[in-house]
């Protein structure tokens, strides 16, 4: 029973690894970084070079590692997944790229987490393919140079403005990712249906879409989310009208928003009578790490108009005042 369920598990994860596209042309959406990539790639493979370094940037769930997949896929070479935290130390990085082979691909997320001394480390590295060490301490202390293989640097970050210039500058391709259209939110629930085995119709995967908050991810999360309510509520098959129920059991509203968006919304517009308000404000009162107000919340926010970031902080707009049915501080309908 349990060599059974392991063989579940494994086949289930397997199934939800396969929900990344593999090459550029499987790639659905982000079409001016995608003609960016093609020219990008083809030039490097005729001048038989690896890759410059290349920075993703933007919010959470969009595809910044898929992509960087995608370019080790594309040029046919490994790929070593990192995260910038958990770099702590100068020696944990000499030995990463000590084992980097030509051409191989670096990917580090949170880049804009790096530690100050490994970044600088990482300077001479990403420029010249060299790593300086220094050998000995005190007086006696030397530092010897070692040559590298040719290797990418990959970065990504939800937020650019916490890296430094002379790490920016390094990037040879800087890139936002933009949220997704919902045809070409349809278009990926779609096939990620077909690959889960999902039975679900255009008017179904449209409704998920516009409540996907413009992010695969989430698409792709809530996709399953509504599977399940269709297997155990309906009849298995993912129509409009059990997506919307579905979802709006969820708490996920007709244009994405969730109840800690809401929460957030009335925060600001019932207890600052609609900003200005500073952020530590805001975390205090959704007991919401900073962190994850601004790069989870807060970018979905202001795409909508719901939200202006300030100087003197936070202010909600009059649009989502009326989303919410919302005027000044009491709540009632419009």
């Amino acid at each position: 029973m349990t060599k059974k369920n392991s063989n579940q598990d494994r086949s289930e994860k397997e199934l939800l690894d396969s929900l990344r596209p593999k090459t550029l042309a499987g790639f659905i959406g982000q079409e001016s970084l995608k003609d960016q990539l093609k020219i990008f790639i083809a030039a490097a493979k005729q001048r038989k070079e690896p890759l410059e370094h290349v920075l993703f940037y933007g919010p959470p769930g969009l595809g910044k590692t898929t992509l960087a997949c995608i370019l080790a896929c594309e040029m046919a070479t490994n790929i070593k997944i990192i995260s910038g935290p958990a770099l702590s130390r100068a020696g944990d990085l000499a030995s990463i790229l000590t084992n980097l082979k030509e051409g191989d691909i670096l990917f580090i997320d949170e880049v804009h987490r790096l530690n100050k001394i490994v970044e600088e480390t990482l300077y001479p590295a990403m420029e010249d393919y060299a790593l300086d060490i220094i050998v000995g301490k005190g007086p006696s202390a030397r530092s010897i140079r070692l040559k590298l293989k040719r290797f990418t640097v990959v970065g990504a970050t939800t937020r650019i403005g916490l890296i430094s210039s002379p790490m920016r500058d390094r990037f040879g391709l800087v890139h936002k990712l933009d949220f997704y259209r919902p045809e070409n939110l349809v278009e990926i629930i779609i096939n990620s249906a077909k690959i889960l085995a999902i039975n679900i119709n255009k008017e179904g995967a449209l409704e998920i879409a516009r409540r996907s908050r413009g992010t695969p991810r989430i698409a792709n999360r809530l996709l399953k989310r509504v599977r399940d309510y269709a297997q155990v509520k309906g009849n298995g098959r993912i129509d409009q009208k059990t997506a919307q129920k579905a979802l709006d059991d969820l708490d996920v509203d007709q244009i994405g928003l969730t109840g800690v968006d809401r929460k957030l919304l009335r925060l600001i517009i019932n207890s600052y009578q609609g900003g200005p308000v500073g952020i530590e404000n805001l975390g205090a009162g959704l007991v919401e790490d900073v962190g994850t107000i601004v790069d989870v919340y807060e970018p979905y926010l202001m795409k909508l108009g719901f939200l202006k970031r300030t100087p003197r902080g936070r202010i909600a707009t009059d649009r989502a005042k009326k989303h919410l049915k919302l005027s000044g501080n009491q709540e009632r309908l419009v």
